[in-house]
C-alpha cells in the first residue's frame, strides 16, 4: 500500500478519536435533518454537543481491462456482482464503463472513511470476479474512438436524443458531497456562500490530465467537459426561491434541462433528497481525498449558516471573473496559480488553499474535524496533487498503460486480490 493510501490510517492514529468529524450519508437516502440518529453508526454524539451538519458522498468509477487498460462496457455485470456486497449502494451511471457506489449513514468520520474504504474494496473485488479493474478518475486514460456505450433505459436515450454528441463525453467521473439543509431556502443562501469557493476545490481534487490516451495539459479535463453542458458550472447567485424556481420552470419550458436531474450547476438543491450537492470535484484519487473534500465543504457550509444567521452577505465575485477562476484551477489544478477572487490576482493555490483552512478552523474546530483535515492536507500538499501523480505514473517509463496501473492500485489497494496485471 503506497503512502498516498496510508493517509487516513496516519491521521486517524494520531488524532484523537473524539476529535473525529460526525458524517453521514445522503446519497439517494434522505439525510435533510441536522441532528443524526443514534442508531446512525457505532458511536453516537453525547447529549449536550451541537448537533454537526450531515454530509456524504457518492463516487463515481470507471472500470478497465486489466490487460488492455482501456475502459470496460461491462457496467451491468459488475454491478449485479457488486450489489451482493452492497445491496442498492451501487447502481449505474449513464455509460457502460462506470459504476456509482454510496455509503450508509455514519456518526464518525472514522467509520465513514472505513466504509469508504470497504466499499471500494467490494466494488474492486466485484469487477476482478469479472476479470475487471476499478479506478477513480476523472477522466478515462484509454478509450477506443468514438461514442460511449450508453446504459439502456428510457431517460439515458431521451438524453442522447436531446443533447446529441455532449453524450460522447459522459464517461467522466466524480465525487459529489451532499450538505444536509432543512429547506430550500437555506440550501440556496449556503450555494451564495460557498460558489466563491468552487475553483479553489477544483484545484484541490483535480484529477483528470488524460483523455483518450493523451495528455491534455489540464489538471481536471473533465472541469472543461462538464463547462460545455446548457446548465453547468458554477450556479447563478440566488436572489430568492423563487429566483430559483422561475429559472428552473424557464429551463425546463425551453428543454434546456430534461428534468431537475439535469441541473448540472456546481453546486445545486438536490431533487431527490433535502440536500445541497456540491458537485464541482473529480473522481477522488483516493478514500482519504474523500474525506479530506468531504470536511472541507462541510466547514464552508458550517461557516455559511453562521454568516447566514448574523445577517452577512455572501462574497460575490462577478460572474466572468468565477467562471475564469474555475478555467484556470481546471488547468494548473494545485500546482500552479489560481485566481484569488478577493483580490482579482493570481496567488498559488497552495497557498489559498492554507488560508481557506484557516478562515474555517473556527467551523472545523467546532464540529472536531480541525486536526484530520488540517493533517489529511499536509499529506496531499507533501506528495503532490493527484493529477501530477498520473503525470509521474507516465514519467517513469514513458507509458501510458502505468498511469491506469497506478489508478488502479491508488483505488483500492486492497480490493484486488489475484494477480495484477500483466505489465507491457
Amino acid at each position: 500500500m503506497g503512502a498516498e493510501n496510508d493517509d487516513f490510517a496516519f491521521c486517524r492514529a494520531t488524532t484523537p478519536r473524539e476529535t473525529m468529524v460526525t458524517v453521514t450519508s445522503s446519497g439517494h437516502t434522505p439525510t435533510g435533518t441536522q441532528q443524526p440518529h443514534a442508531s446512525h453508526g457505532r458511536s453516537g454524539r453525547r447529549a449536550g454537543k451541537a448537533a454537526p451538519l450531515t454530509v456524504g458522498a457518492e463516487e463515481e468509477y470507471l472500470l478497465v481491462d486489466p490487460e488492455t487498460r482501456e475502459v470496460s462496457a461491462e457496467a451491468e455485470k459488475v454491478v449485479a456482482e457488486a450489489s451482493r456486497e452492497l445491496g442498492d449502494r451501487v447502481t449505474a451511471e449513464i455509460t457502460r464503463y462506470q459504476v456509482e457506489v454510496r455509503t450508509d449513514p455514519h456518526t464518525t468520520l472514522a467509520d465513514f472513511a472505513e466504509q469508504v474504504h470497504a466499499t471500494r474494496a467490494a466494488a474492486a473485488r466485484a469487477a476482478a470476479r469479472q476479470g475487471l479493474r476499478i479506478i477513480s478518475s476523472g477522466t478515462p486514460v484509454l478509450a477506443r474512438p468514438g461514442p460511449p456505450p450508453l446504459t439502456d433505459g428510457p431517460r439515458y436515450a431521451r438524453s442522447a436524443a436531446m443533447f446529441r454528441a455532449l453524450d460522447d463525453e459522459q464517461s467522466a467521473c466524480a465525487c459529489h458531497i451532499h450538505v444536509g439543509v432543512p429547506d430550500l431556502a437555506t440550501a440556496l443562501r449556503i450555494s451564495n456562500h460557498l460558489r466563491p469557493w468552487i475553483p479553489l476545490l477544483i484545484a484541490l481534487a483535480a484529477n483528470s490530465p488524460y483523455w483518450g490516451g493523451r495528455d491534455t495539459g489540464y489538471a481536471s479535463w473533465r472541469t472543461t467537459i462538464w463547462g460545455r453542458w446548457p446548465v453547468a458550472g458554477p450556479p447563478p447567485y440566488f436572489e430568492s426561491t423563487s429566483h430559483f424556481e422561475d429559472l428552473v420552470a424557464g429551463l425546463l419550458a425551453t428543454d434546456s434541462v430534461m428534468d431537475r436531474g439535469g441541473l448540472y450547476w456546481d453546486i445545486r438543491p438536490s431533487h431527490h433528497v433535502p440536500t445541497l450537492e456540491f458537485r464541482a470535484a473529480d473522481a477522488t484519487g483516493t478514500a482519504a481525498d474523500t474525506v479530506l473534500l468531504t470536511g472541507i465543504v462541510k466547514a464552508i457550509a458550517a461557516t455559511a449558516l453562521g454568516a447566514i444567521r448574523a445577517g452577512e452577505p455572501a462574497f460575490r465575485p462577478p460572474p466572468e471573473m468565477l467562471r475564469a477562476a474555475c478555467w484556470r484551477a481546471a488547468r494548473d489544478g494545485l500546482s500552479g496559480e489560481s485566481i484569488d477572487l478577493t483580490t482579482g490576482r493570481l496567488a498559488p493555490a497552495v497557498t489559498q488553499v492554507n488560508q481557506l483552512l484557516s478562515r474555517l478552523r473556527p467551523a472545523l474546530q467546532q464540529h472536531g474535524d480541525a486536526e484530520v483535515v488540517h493533517c489529511l492536507w499536509s499529506r496531499l500538499r507533501a506528495q503532490g496533487s493527484r493529477a501530477d501523480a498520473q503525470r509521474s505514473a507516465h514519467r517513469r517509463r514513458g507509458s501510458i498503460t502505468d498511469v491506469v496501473d497506478h489508478l488502479i492500485s491508488t483505488t483500492s489497494p486492497t480490493g484486488h486480490h489475484d494477480e495484477s496485471p500483466r505489465r507491457r
